[in-house]
Formats: C-alpha cells, structure tokens, sequence
C-alpha cells in the first residue's frame, strides 16, 4: 500500500477534531519545510573516510616540536 492510501485509510478511522489538528500540522509541514528543501539547489555531498591516508609521514622528524623560525621574534 503506497503513502497516499495508508493516510487517507487513517484519515477515513479519525474523528472531525483529530482531522482538524492533521490540516493545522499537514499545512505547517508545508509552509516551513518545503522551502528549506528546495529541488533546485545541489545535494550535499558526503564526506568520505580515509581521504588523507598516506599523507602524514609518520614517524614525526625529531625537530617536530622545536619552535619554527618565523616566531622566533614572537617567543624572544
């Protein structure tokens, strides 16, 4: 049974006052989320693990923690 049978199957077992309440949030739905998904723009892409495997040398050379020459005047 598809999305749009399964609701009106509901709709047809509820009460006038439960169906009221559905049309206020079926309306709010529309109004706030139709714009926040919009067709046009692009879908998000996923980040990817691993993407930077193999670009870290490891071991870490000796003067790793050593302070670099451009704060040199920073740390006088």
């Amino acid at each position: 049974m598809n999305v749009d049978a399964e609701i009106l199957k509901t709709l047809d077992q509820m009460p006038d006052i439960l169906k009221q309440e559905l049309l206020h949030y079926a309306k709010y739905l529309v109004d706030n989320y139709s714009q926040a998904v919009s067709p046009e723009s692009p879908p998000q892409k996923k980040r990817r693990s691993g993407i930077l495997q193999g670009t870290f040398v490891l071991p870490l050379p000796e003067n790793f923690d050593e302070p670099l020459e451009d704060f040199q005047e920073y740390m006088e």
